[in-house]
């Protein structure tokens, strides 16, 4: 007895997202660790899944490779245009850490969040409230860097006037000879971003959805909002709104570099981001499956190693 056998008339029945294939993805989750780092055909030359056995090796691994991207532009004397997520955060301490003992300044950096917790007109949350994605950057990472920051004449939120206008900045860096640096989490959706799997049904084809640069006021999934209140909101579901402002495939599929982090373990064995990381690597692209696109880029994906699995029952 499992989701499949129950599904035909559950509350869940409508539930996925209609181009998911359940059962395929289930197979991604039964590979275990031993066959989990597979490297496939699809996956870039050069991305590297990276296993990290606890939170902290997770953070300082992932910080250090942000900062070393930093500091390579500056040695390099270019620009870079990173995409900043706020999800996971906690390598962001770290990134600074290495950028002051370095004595690198960040002067040459163009930031861009991803995303921002919007209205269903784009409307977002002002940034000194607290569940804000710019109050939790300016906090959690500029703030911390010092007098080597991110100008703040460089720094970009998911704000409805300013995101529309990304692309055609980061495509300005990009004829000044900046890099495009994406930085991201995985959605217990396998989103990247805020970008919801169901945007794939809204599209002609793959190729019109690839180019898609943004979304004003995007609709969340269930799953993305639930995912939210449990680890942003300490379970208060009535905190979280229901839309957001996103970059779209059309940004993060740009990078020349891509660094991401699945940190989604809560403890006691519990997690929420097994599956996610399960099928990320081991699907293959798919426009329903948004992070499953992540693996064709060059790039690092940090992951804590207790969610590779086995994914199998533990009653808690």
């Amino acid at each position: 007895m499992n989701l499949f056998t129950t599904l035909q008339g559950s509350l869940m029945e409508s539930f996925f997202p209609p181009g998911w294939d359940l059962e395929k993805m289930d197979v991604c989750c039964g590979l275990g660790p031993e066959r989990l780092l597979t490297r496939q055909s699809h996956w870039h030359d050069r991305f590297e899944p990276v296993a990290c056995e606890d939170l902290q090796e997770f953070n300082a691994l992932m910080g250090h490779e942000i900062a070393l991207a930093i500091k390579r532009a500056r040695d390099r004397g270019e620009k870079l245009a990173i995409i900043f997520p706020v999800g996971p955060m906690g390598m962001y301490k770290w990134t600074a850490y290495f950028l002051q003992a370095w004595d690198v300044s960040a002067s040459h950096v163009y930031g861009f969040n991803m995303d921002e917790w919007s209205d269903a007109e784009g409307r977002t949350l002002p940034p000194s409230d607290p569940g804000a994605f710019q109050y939790a950057m300016e906090h959690g990472f500029y703030n911390l860097l010092g007098d080597r920051t991110v100008p703040k004449a460089q720094r970009h939120y998911a704000t409805a006037d300013s995101l529309p206008r990304y692309a055609e900045r980061i495509a300005m860096l990009k004829k000044e000879g900046a890099k495009l640096l994406v930085i991201y989490g995985i959605g217990r959706v396998c989103h990247i971003a805020f970008w919801e799997p169901q945007y794939a049904g809204e599209y002609a084809d793959e190729a019109a959805w690839r180019a898609a640069t943004h979304r004003i006021g995007a609709k969340l999934h269930p799953l993305t909002i639930e995912q939210n209140a449990i680890t942003s909101f300490k379970s208060r579901t009535t905190r979280v709104p229901c839309y957001a402002n996103t970059i779209g495939p059309g940004l993060f599929l740009q990078a020349d570099y891509a660094i991401g982090g699945a940190d989604g373990a809560l403890g006691r064995g519990m997690m929420w981001q097994g599956m996610s990381l399960a099928v990320t690597l081991q699907h293959g692209a798919n426009a329903w499956i948004p992070s499953t696109y992540m693996p064709t880029l060059p790039g690092k994906l940090f992951f804590l190693s207790e969610l590779a699995g086995p994914l199998e029952p533990e009653l808690n």
